[in-house]
């Protein structure tokens, strides 16, 4: 298709609009129902309250950092060079990140009420399709957002993309900002609320009597929705500009490496028109999420990510015509992160939902004690690392291989162009990022519903509708973080693959010289991937400590409201509910600065002081350590509460019975894991990736031993 670089821009641009339109238009249809009665307006009232004074106090703090390191970018790479770009960048990338997270949230905390006020009109397909429809208000917005922030920043810089490296970097460590703050107040509060009030008390979960239960209902916002928007909205923008930025950097090496850009002129520019194409298969993707008479909720959402991905696929194979030149081995790569997805999507769904053998494993085994529970769990949680790995493995291959013999089959294939596929690879998988994101939304939707639910003394009736939407909410929540962390990985090599090129570029020397630094035979890139594969878990265990000490406040809170007013659990008097919200807020953001300081010194540390090939073999050592240590956490932890939820289904003695106070038990172990701690490792991966990208040519100038 004979289009200017103008008119490309220009379809992209639309595209990143009408998804915000969209959005707008659902965001109407979601706002205008009713929110049921006055009890249901209190206590969601109280949740909205609480969750918009977390938000404002982290991003107080986040914004704080921000604007320091903005002006330590622009003073470190020169006022008059392109350190204005890169800070301008940054804040916007951080900027964009927050509004994802803010809108995600804000549309929840006034959809949850609505949803449990469906709920008692007694249809379940009604009430699963409202619902939907506030989560789809959050996938739209993240989608179009992001989308808006790169072709913006692209066309401003005239499309320079090195100069987009500030706002990948402003994304990332915002996205990390809200994972961890989310995810400590969320399973802090949750983990506290449940001990007490489940295990000691014997009381039901999202009990009014609880004092930790609106702080428990805060979190499910704030961390699965305002953490999880700005994570995916990081990852949307990460994995488009890991794509953009390799075929820029390709295409500036000298002949013959160069000629991905002679070959495909469109290279820099295509993730962009995926991404443009993928809001119009989430917008006509939306419209097939529907129950039908004999239909399951999951089925359901299948059906509109079915629809959203054979969209999709048909998309990109249209793109592939029209501006790659028709290429076959082009349209394999970028069709391959659509398979990969499927299957990342159908694997994990196995090891989570309630219908099949890895919970009923763990239910089964909530028979003998909570300890059995926490082992079951454990290795439910280490296997299901080993399918995906596998499933990126294959992608990688096939995406190198295709993209690689992009000309027709030859003895081995083009390298420059075999990378350039796993970056399509992984930008494909942002066709569907707009209804993974729906989906997502849905869970904590439907979650904060059913506690309103339970707190409001609605009939039974109404809770026989949310509690499954409920337990199919955890399922998508874990699918979402495997569907993150699977395209983190393939954008995370993406991004070492840029980082080589653009440590050659800035050293002098040919690509080739540098990645033949890169051996086994050479101590510092042993030296890096130790460093790089500790991370994580030192990353990992400040968050899982964080999570105790949070829980442990709210434990000891809760425990003297109930020791000091009987009449609490008597239900004659009411707790205070504000006192273990503002606990779990004031812990929260006291933790979030360690880790913030280990995913951005560390690769700076080993750069300057060891040099590139060290901090090369950093960021290799952080992807493979971080990607099975992330899914077992999150795959696991999900996989406990669901086996906690079909004992409360009535198997295994149900409710009240030992086998579930056993569960509970490994339920909150699984809460530290899935919410916390496994989906932080996402933006971690990418921080570092992105700060040693930004910081090459400083390092490869200044580091103590060279290169």
């Amino acid at each position: 298709m004979g289009l200017g670089v103008g008119q490309i821009e220009l379809l992209v641009l639309l595209a990143a609009l009408l998804g915000l339109a969209y959005a707008g238009i659902q965001t109407w249809l979601v706002l205008r129902e009713d929110e049921g009665d006055e009890k249901m307006r209190e206590i969601a009232g109280a949740i909205r309250e609480g969750a918009i004074a977390f938000l404002k106090r982290e991003y107080t703090v986040v914004f704080a950092v921000a604007v320091v390191l903005a002006v330590v970018i622009a003073v470190a790479f020169g006022i008059t060079s392109n350190g204005p770009a890169l800070a301008a960048g940054f804040l916007f990338g951080v900027a964009g990140s927050a509004l994802a997270g803010a809108i995600g949230m804000l549309v929840s905390i006034r959809a949850n009420v609505r949803t449990a006020n469906h709920a008692r009109r007694g249809s379940l397909p009604a009430t699963m399709a409202y619902a939907f429809r506030g989560g789809s208000v959050t996938g739209l917005s993240v989608a179009g957002l992001a989308l808006l922030e790169l072709i913006g920043f692209y066309w401003i810089f005239n499309g320079n993309v090195p100069d987009m490296i500030g706002l990948l970097f402003g994304a990332s460590l915002m996205s990390l900002f809200a994972r961890v703050g989310g995810g400590i107040y969320t399973k802090g509060a949750d983990v506290g609320t449940d001990l007490v009030g489940k295990v000691e008390a014997g009381i039901p979960e999202d009990d009014p009597r609880n004092p930790g239960v609106i702080a428990d209902n805060v979190g499910d916002n704030v961390g699965d929705c305002a953490g999880m928007a700005a994570d995916l909205f990081e990852t949307y923008v990460v994995t488009a500009l890991a794509a953009m930025l390799l075929a820029y950097l390709i295409g500036g090496l000298a002949a013959p490496a160069n000629a991905l850009l002679v070959q495909f002129p469109n290279a820099v520019l295509f993730p962009l028109l995926v991404c443009a194409w993928a809001i119009l298969a989430t917008i006509v993707g939306t419209l097939f999420v529907r129950m039908r008479a004999g239909s399951t909720i999951m089925g359901a959402l299948y059906q509109g990510l079915g629809a959203t991905t054979a969209i999709g696929l048909a998309g990109l194979y249209v793109l592939d015509y029209y501006f790659m030149n028709g290429n076959l081995g082009i349209f394999v790569a970028t069709a391959v992160g659509l398979v990969v997805m499927i299957l990342i999507v159908v694997i994990t769904d196995y090891y989570t939902s309630a219908k099949y053998g890895p919970v009923h494993k763990i239910a089964e085994a909530s028979q003998a004690g909570a300890g059995p529970t926490v082992i079951s769990g454990l290795s439910v949680g280490l296997e299901s690392a080993f399918l995906p790995g596998i499933v990126i493995v294959a992608g990688t291959l096939v995406a190198y291989a295709a993209a690689g013999w992009y000309n027709g089959y030859s003895s081995s294939p083009d390298p420059y162009f075999g990378l350039y596929g796993i970056g399509l690879a992984a930008a494909s998988m942002l066709s569907v990022t707009g209804m993974i994101i729906s989906i997502d939304a849905f869970g904590p939707i439907t979650d904060n519903a059913g506690g309103i639910a339970e707190m409001s003394n609605l009939p039974k009736e109404a809770r026989d509708i949310t509690d499954p939407l409920d337990a199919v909410g955890n399922t998508t929540k874990a699918i979402t973080k495997g569907y993150a962390i699977g395209s983190a990985v393939l954008a995370a090599l993406a991004l070492f693959a840029a980082y080589t090129f653009a440590t050659a570029s800035h050293w002098g020397q040919p690509w080739g010289a540098f990645t033949a630094l890169l051996t086994l035979s050479t101590p510092l890139v042993v030296v890096g991937l130790v460093i790089g594969a500790i991370i994580p878990f030192f990353f990992t265990s400040f968050l899982m400590n964080a999570v105790g000490i949070a829980a442990e406040r709210m434990v000891f809170e809760i425990r003297k409201q109930f020791r000091e007013n009987p009449g609490i659990l008597a239900g004659t008097a009411k707790p205070a509910y504000g006192r273990c919200v503002d606990i779990v807020t004031v812990t929260a953001i006291r933790q979030l600065a360690v880790p913030a300081i280990i995913a951005v010194a560390t690769p700076l540390a080993v750069g300057f002081l060891l040099g590139p090939v060290a901090l090369a073999g950093l960021l290799l050592g952080v992807i493979l350590a971080g990607f099975p240590l992330a899914l077992t956490m999150t795959t696991g932890g999900a996989a406990w509460d669901n086996g906690k939820k079909f004992i409360e289904q009535g198997n295994y003695g149900g409710k009240h019975s030992e086998a579930h106070k056993a569960a509970v038990v490994g339920d909150t172990v699984g809460d530290a894991t899935k919410d916390t701690a496994g989906p932080a490792i996402n933006p971690l991966i990418k921080v570092v990736n992105t700060i040693s990208i930004l910081f090459i040519a400083l390092i490869v100038a200044h580091s103590v031993i060279g290169i």
